[in-house]
């Protein structure tokens, strides 16, 4: 009897022990699930005009870099539509509100909005804050293709 009392104590204990490891392994998983899914609804991917394709045209939201295109501004009130490009390709944009004090053509930027058809709609517009500044991103891609000269380091 004793041997029945001491075998079983010792399986309900690896039991319990099981279950306490088992229900941790799920509620991790469920944990790991959760994050990614809240990442995945708000990760904003950066794109030049030439790197866009139809699919990520069709993504949530975008952030697209780039140089305004010279004589694409057209501004009439708070709406603003202008073009980025990197010489290369270009994206038609139209913003809703107050344009940057910096905003100019030949103007290195970040529009960061979404796509409707193949107008660029952004609510968000960046522009660089002095003539020796260029988001990495734009200056990267820019270099790659031989059209920025500047210094990448920041």
């Amino acid at each position: 009897i004793i041997m029945r009392v001491v075998v079983s104590v010792a399986a309900s204990a690896k039991r319990r022990r099981l279950m306490i490891i088992l229900s941790a392994a799920v509620m991790l998983g469920l944990a790991i699930w959760l994050v990614t899914s809240a990442l995945r609804d708000n990760i904003v991917l950066f794109f030049t005009p030439s790197e866009l394709t139809a699919e990520h045209q069709s993504a949530k939201r975008l952030r697209i870099g780039g140089l305004v295109a010279p004589d694409s501004v057209q501004i009439s009130g708070l709406t603003a539509q202008f073009s980025i490009t990197d010489e290369q390709e270009i994206v038609s944009v139209s913003y809703e509100g107050a344009l940057p004090d910096l905003f100019r053509e030949g103007q290195g930027i970040i529009a960061e909005g979404r796509f409707d058809g193949d107008q660029f709609i952004a609510d968000t517009v960046l522009a660089k804050h002095d003539e020796n500044y260029m988001p990495r991103e734009i200056a990267e891609s820019l270099k790659e293709q031989g059209v920025w000269q500047g210094d990448t380091a920041q």
